[in-house]
C-alpha cells in the first residue's frame, strides 16, 4: 500500500516541524522553499567571519522545543544543538541613562526592583510572577495545545472559566502598573509585547507569559545562531525521509476542478508536484490572495489587524563596545508616544525604542576575535499606512532608513558612551518592510503576521484548515495558535495532528449558524461583563 503523500509550501520553523511529524507518522513528505536555506525569517546572515541572526536571536519558552524534539524520538542535546543560557537576560537602557539589568537571578532581581521601587517592591514583583505563571499555564494547556474549529469552541468550560484569570481585555501596560509603580519597571516588563509586534497599551495582558518564561525558564542562545535549531529538525525530519527542494517558489497550490480538493502544487518552473494533502507555511494572507482561487475571505484578511514591520541594520564593527550585552533594549522618552507613532498614527516616532543584539556576547564563533557584530532591530510600521503621502514606497523608505541610522547612532553613543560608533562600522547591511515583503511574501511587511488582539486569536484566527478545499491546511504565524517560534512549533503538532485525523475520514463538526450566533452572543457578553478588578459588572465602552 502506498504511503500518503504531503507537499509542505515553506520551511519555517513551523513546516520544518510539521514536515518531521509527519514523517513520523507514515507519510511521503516533501518541503519545497522559494529561498535557498530552511528557517524562513529564522535564517542567518554572514559577511567575512561576521554572523547574524536574521529574525529571532533569543530562544523563550524551552519547553515547546523540547516537546518537539521528544516527540520525534530525539533531543536537543542528541542532534548536536547547544544552548547557552543568557545572564543577564537583558540590559535595558533608559533616557535618563539609568539601566537595569533583567535577570533569571531572583536574588538580582530582588536588588534591581527594590532599586527602582523600594522595599516592598520584591512583593509585587513575586506577585506578579505568580500572575504571570497563570497567564502561562493556562494559555498552554488552553490555547497552544488546542485547536479552535468554530467558535463553539470558545464556549469549553475551562476556557470561559478562566477568562478572568487571564486578563485578555485589559493591556499589559495596564496591568504591569498594578504591581509596579516606577515607570522603569513598568516600561522594563512591558516592552515583551515587540514579540508580538504590538505595542504594550494594546497587547492583552495575557501575554506577560512572556516575562514568566523569561525570568523562570530563561533566555537561551543556540551555538552556532538560531538556525541551527531548525536545521536540526530538518536533518530528523531527512531521517525519516522528508525531502527539501529549495529554490523552488510555488506558483499556485493545484486544485481539484471543482475547487474542493487540494491536489498539490504548480512550481514557478511549471513543473507540478501531486499530493494527497497541502500545508502552506508561506505567510497566510500571502497565500489566500495569489496561491489560492479568489474568495472574500482571502480580501478580508488585507484588512485584517497585523504586526508592525521592522527596519533591521546588520554592523561588522572594527572593535567591541563593552557596555553592551548580548541582548540590550534602548527606551524612548516618550515611551507610550512612541508605539503610539507606529501602531496609531503609522509613522517613525521622534526617538525609536530599539533592541540591539551582540552574539559574540555568548557565542565567540559570530565575529572575529576582538570584534564585535552587531544586529539592531527597529520597529516601524507595516507597509500601508504611508501610501497616501508617499510617491515612491523605495524612495520613502530608504530615507526613513538614513534617518532612523542616525538616530539609533546617536542614541547608543549617548547612553553607553562609547564615541563614534559609525566609524567603527566596516560592513552595513539592512532590512526594511520592502526588503521583508520581497524576501518572504510577507503581506504589508509584516514581520510577525496577524496580530494578537483578542479578536484576532483563538476562533477569531484564521484556521489551520481550508474551510472549503479538503486536504489543504496552514502552519505558522497567522494562523492558529499564532506567532514566534516556540507558538509555531506547537501549532505543528495541532496541525500533523488534523492532518493524520482527515487522512482517516475524520472532519471538523460543522456548527450550525444558530449555535455560532449563541457563541458570539455569549463571549460578546463576557467581554461586557468582565470588571478589571476580577469582579462581573456590566460596563459600557
Amino acid at each position: 500500500m502506498a504511503l500518503p503523500t504531503a507537499i509542505v509550501v515553506g520551511a519555517g520553523a513551523g513546516g520544518v516541524a510539521v514536515a518531521a511529524r509527519l514523517a513520523k507518522n507514515g507519510f511521503q513528505v516533501t518541503v519545497v522553499e522559494k529561498n535557498g536555506s530552511i528557517g524562513g525569517r529564522c535564517s542567518l546572515v554572514h559577511h567575512n567571519g561576521y554572523r547574524f541572526d536574521q529574525g529571532p536571536s533569543l530562544l523563550l519558552m524551552p519547553e515547546f522545543f523540547e516537546e518537539v524534539f521528544k516527540d520525534l524520538d530525539t533531543t536537543l542535546e542528541k542532534e548536536c544543538v547547544q544552548l547557552k543560557k543568557c545572564n543577564p537576560n537583558y540590559r535595558i537602557w533608559f533616557p535618563d541613562q539609568q539601566t537595569i539589568d533583567l535577570s533569571s537571578d531572583i536574588t538580582h532581581m530582588k536588588h534591581e526592583v527594590e532599586r527602582f521601587d523600594g522595599e516592598q517592591a520584591f512583593a509585587r514583583f513575586l506577585d506578579f510572577l505568580s500572575e504571570a505563571s497563570r497567564h502561562y499555564s493556562l494559555s498552554a494547556s488552553l490555547v497552544l495545545r488546542r485547536n479552535f474549529f468554530s467558535l463553539w469552541n470558545m464556549l469549553r468550560p475551562s476556557l470561559l472559566g478562566s477568562l478572568c484569570s487571564l486578563h485578555p481585555f485589559e493591556s499589559i501596560y495596564s496591568r504591569v502598573s498594578r504591581y509596579f509603580h516606577s515607570r522603569h519597571l513598568r516600561q522594563a516588563f512591558t516592552f515583551g509585547s515587540m514579540y508580538l509586534g504590538m505595542s504594550p497599551f494594546d497587547a492583552p495582558a495575557t501575554y506577560s507569559l512572556l516575562q514568566y518564561s523569561e525570568t523562570v525558564d530563561g533566555i537561551w542562545y543556540p551555538i552556532g545562531g538560531f538556525q541551527t535549531v531548525l536545521e536540526a529538525l530538518a536533518r530528523v525530519g531527512t531521517r525519516l525521509g522528508v525531502q527539501y527542494r529549495l529554490n523552488c517558489p510555488v506558483s499556485t497550490i493545484k486544485v481539484s476542478r471543482d475547487q474542493r480538493t487540494a491536489k498539490g502544487v504548480v512550481l514557478e518552473s511549471g513543473e507540478t508536484l501531486d499530493a494527497d494533502v497541502v500545508i502552506i507555511n508561506a505567510d497566510l494572507t500571502y497565500a489566500y490572495n495569489n496561491l489560492l482561487p479568489p474568495s472574500k475571505y482571502a480580501e478580508s484578511l488585507k484588512s485584517r489587524q497585523t504586526s508592525c514591520s521592522s527596519i533591521s541594520f546588520f554592523w561588522s564593527l572594527d572593535t567591541t563596545i563593552p557596555a553592551l550585552q548580548n541582548h540590550n533594549v534602548f527606551l524612548a522618552e516618550e515611551y507610550r508616544g512612541s508605539f503610539d507613532a507606529i501602531f496609531k498614527e503609522h509613522r517613525m516616532p521622534e526617538e525609536p525604542s530599539f533592541y540591539a543584539h551582540v552574539p559574540n556576547r555568548l557565542d565567540p564563533s559570530a565575529s572575529p576575535e576582538g570584534k564585535d557584530a552587531i544586529v539592531i532591530l527597529v520597529p516601524v510600521s507595516h507597509l500601508g499606512g504611508e501610501s497616501g503621502n508617499i510617491e515612491s514606497p523605495k524612495t520613502y523608505w530608504d530615507s526613513v532608513v538614513t534617518e532612523t541610522r542616525n538616530k539609533v547612532l546617536e542614541i547608543i553613543e549617548r547612553r553607553t558612551g562609547v564615541s563614534n560608533l559609525d566609524k567603527k562600522i566596516i560592513h552595513e547591511m539592512v532590512e526594511t518592510p520592502l526588503s521583508w515583503k520581497n524576501k518572504y511574501n510577507l503581506d504589508r511587511g509584516a514581520i510577525l503576521g496577524l496580530s494578537h488582539s483578542f479578536f484576532n486569536v483563538l476562533s477569531f484566527r484564521p484556521k489551520n484548515r481550508h474551510a472549503g478545499i479538503d486536504g489543504l491546511f496552514f502552519v505558522g504565524a497567522s494562523t492558529h495558535p499564532g506567532t514566534g517560534v516556540p507558538v509555531c512549533l506547537a501549532g505543528s503538532k495541532l496541525v500533523s495532528e488534523e492532518v493524520v485525523s482527515a487522512m482517516r475520514g475524520w472532519k471538523p463538526r460543522n456548527i450550525s449558524w444558530r449555535f455560532s450566533l449563541l457563541a458570539v452572543m455569549v463571549i460578546y457578553m463576557a467581554y461586557r461583563m468582565l470588571d478589571f478588578h476580577g469582579q462581573l459588572v456590566l460596563f459600557s465602552f
